[in-house]
């Protein structure tokens, strides 16, 4: 994905449209999610948004939106209780799905997938209404960098997936946790709303390429099947990928948790290697659950320890042994790497000591769902000396004719980009007739004969 200094300040056009006025849109409404193992249900789809399976939802962003989000950008997720009252896996996901369609089958092999934020759900009550929902928010300004990537938006559009999987269980399957007497017969799990939100922060990264590399979405992580493994008895995956140009400041962004009769009580140190050396190490959990217990309406035997029948307190040696807390997030860890060469590389991660037993102790239980992404951008912005010269444009505003000024360095080529990115004007000399455009914010991009290209903002009266 090549860049050049018209992405970055694209990115940056895009940033200034939220500028005025911050960005909200409540993508997802209270819609109803059903249960994961039945067959797809066949009731109503709320307008604007489809349903690829009973647990998850998807809407596309529409170019105008994608306009007005700066460059953070924050995810706002609330559930509220229907019939299961088990603790449960979601998830917000940023799908790339083909230009144009108007609906996608959720394996479709023309997609790209990148999970932004993961959460588990709490015990809930819908009988409970105090509190009537949980709340989850994520904080992904790095999104905006994929929102604004010219390269990818020419082949793709943008859709929000909201995840939450859940059913009511049966006796035998050990799910059922007093479920209330409205429910017998019933398939319908809990509901659930997304809100974004953006804003542009003038202290924030304003105008950055983008080079983004999605390597696994949530790949079951296990030692007893090669579908979980390299290695049969051993839980370790690699990915190795190819970059065709180098990628400053890259980053992994990377998501696990630990699911299974064991696993999600037995905390086991991991260990992420980049190019064959160690990156990162970290052991999930640990912390006090108690915050988040009062999202806890039905009783469990997480929250009060259910032989001697007192609440776990709110110390973290008390919950030495949790990976994570029902109705709290999953962290995102940030794996920071520099600035990476273009040719081959290789995403390694280790749980050597996972054992994934069931509870006759044999093997053949768990997985841990990981996700991860490779991200990369460098920051440029508007560029006033480039050489042999220094470019700028004027009168901005502009009312009909701007005109570039570059020293000594003769304009070769003029193009004007719109806040979707379309070209709008193009020309060959330093006078730009800008008198049949809209009002607005506009992107010039001026190539000089000295094979440099620069850009600059322009407001049209």
């Amino acid at each position: 994905m090549k860049k050049t200094l018209l992405t970055a300040s694209l990115a940056l056009l895009f940033a200034s449209t939220a500028l005025a006025q911050d960005f909200s849109v409540n993508l997802f409404d209270q819609v109803t999610y059903y249960n994961m193992y039945e067959g797809p249900v066949a009731e109503p789809v709320p307008a604007g948004m489809i349903r690829t399976k009973n647990s998850s939802y998807s809407k596309k962003l529409t170019p105008e939106q994608i306009a007005s989000i700066g460059n953070t950008l924050t995810l706002n997720v609330s559930l509220s209780p229907l019939c299961d009252t088990y603790d449960r896996i979601g998830n917000v996901n940023l799908v790339m799905v083909p230009s144009g369609a108007t609906a996608y089958s959720y394996n479709d092999t023309n997609i790209m997938r990148i999970e932004m934020g993961r959460f588990i759900t709490p015990f809930m009550n819908m009988l409970v209404t105090n509190p009537a929902s949980v709340p989850y928010t994520f904080q992904v300004d790095n999104i905006t960098r994929i929102l604004h990537d010219i390269t990818i938006s020419a082949n793709y559009d943008f859709w929000i997936e909201l995840e939450v999987y859940g059913y009511q269980g049966d006796a035998t399957a050990g799910a059922v946790h007093d479920l209330p007497n409205t429910c017998p017969g019933r398939n319908d799990i809990c509901k659930g709303s997304l809100t974004l939100t953006s804003t542009n922060d003038p202290n924030g990264s304003q105008g950055d390429d983008n080079y983004l590399v999605p390597l696994s979405y949530k790949y079951e992580l296990k030692n007893y099947t090669l579908n979980g493994t390299d290695v049969i008895g051993e839980t370790v995956k690699t990915i190795n990928f190819t970059l065709n140009e180098p990628v400053p400041n890259a980053k992994l962004y990377l998501i696990t948790s630990n699911h299974g009769q064991q696993e999600e009580f037995i905390r086991r140190d991991h260990y992420v290697s980049f190019d064959e050396e160690q990156v990162l190490t970290y052991m999930p959990g640990g912390l006090s659950c108690v915050p988040y217990r009062v999202f806890n309406t039905m009783p469990n035997c997480i929250y009060i320890n259910c032989i001697t029948g007192v609440y776990r307190p709110n110390t973290n040696s008390a919950w030495s042994w949790n990976n994570w807390c029902p109705g709290n997030k999953i962290p995102t860890r940030v794996i920071e790497l520099g600035n990476l060469p273009a040719g081959p590389h290789s995403f390694r991660i280790e749980v050597p000591e996972a054992e994934f037993l069931n509870n006759d102790g044999e093997n053949g239980d768990g997985y841990f769902p990981m996700s991860v992404y490779l991200q990369g951008f460098s920051t440029t912005m508007d560029t006033e000396d480039f050489g042999s010269g220094s470019f700028s444009i004027s009168p901005n505003p502009v009312n009909d004719i701007a005109t570039i000024a570059s020293g000594d360095v003769a304009v070769k080529k003029v193009s004007v980009f719109n806040t979707l990115g379309q070209v709008v004007y193009e020309g060959t000399s330093s006078t730009i007739d800008m008198s049949g455009l809209q009002s607005g914010m506009y992107i010039v991009k001026a190539d000089f004969e000295n094979n440099v290209s620069a850009t600059k903002k322009i407001v049209k009266n």
